[in-house]
């Protein structure tokens, strides 16, 4: 029996095989462009194999410029976006927005941005237009004032000019607590910190990390009152519309928490020094 034609016929068999098998694959390696599936394509995301984030920056230590991850931003917010997006395979992006049009939604509906990080605290007003992630940080407000103004806490403010950040919550807890004030609206505290440097203001109500920052960096102020108003910070996207990457950003978070770098991302800004 002539054994070449059945070897050429074993040949072609295999490579008909490994044709097949190829194709049923999917192959989605890098040298594979031909039927490759890009990142996130199932997430509906603004650019394929990107996570697109939306925040207002600056706002330390959460959205701050700098970094080394590419997007030209770095703080809490970011670096944890930037871990999220490389559990999910995306490279990240992010766009430097007002605030109030992110916390209203219509940012997110505008298809801006994949999703928001911008240290929003989940309200029930909120999710009426917005769709959150599970909490990712728990914060307090505080008062911060100069150290000469004789305000020792939110009843020394009747006839005072208080500053707070248009549509957050410090605004809300403000109007609530410290009606005896002249609430004055900023964008957000890279207005709010120059107003109080320059008399504009006398005194600021805003997110406890923030204004601890600005304790650090100029020791003619100071925190003379803190409050806890059980705010948790969530990841924010468009109603109804990001349910997939919602769960993916969920999940991602969690397997960040349990291996323990959620906590190296979480010392780097707020460990005690």
């Amino acid at each position: 029996m002539n054994r070449r034609p059945l070897l050429i016929g074993a040949a072609i068999a295999a490579a008909s095989m490994l044709a097949l098998t190829g194709c049923a694959s999917g192959d989605t390696s890098p040298g594979n462009d031909g039927d490759k599936t890009p990142a996130g394509a199932d997430y509906g995301l603004v650019t394929d194999g990107t996570l697109t984030v939306c925040s207002e920056v600056p706002y330390v230590p959460f959205e701050m410029e700098g970094g080394d991850n590419g997007s030209g931003y770095t703080g809490f917010d970011i670096d944890l976006t930037y871990a999220i997006a490389q559990k999910l395979g995306l490279e990240l992006s992010v766009q430097d927005v007002s605030f109030d049009g992110l916390q209203s939604g219509t940012t997110l509906i505008a298809g801006t941005c994949d999703m928001g990080a911008s240290a929003m605290t989940i309200t029930d007003e909120r999710k009426a237009n917005i769709d959150f992630s599970d909490p990712y940080y728990d914060s307090l407000q505080s008062l911060l004032t100069s150290t000469d103004s004789g305000i020792k806490s939110i009843d020394d403010l009747a006839g005072k000019n208080l500053g707070v950040q248009q549509g957050t919550t410090g605004e809300s807890y403000a109007k609530e607590n410290a009606k005896d004030a002249t609430l004055v609206q900023y964008p957000g505290d890279a207005e709010l910190w120059p107003a109080l440097q320059a008399g504009q203001i006398d005194a600021i109500l805003q997110d406890q990390p923030v204004n601890i920052e600005h304790e650090k960096a100029d020791s003619d102020y100071k925190i003379v009152e803190e409050y806890n108003t059980e705010e948790s910070y969530g990841f924010a996207f468009a109603k109804g519309e990001k349910d997939e990457l919602r769960d993916a950003v969920n999940k991602a978070l969690k397997e960040l928490r349990d291996s323990g770098d959620y906590d190296t991302i979480y010392d780097t800004y707020f460990a005690a020094k």
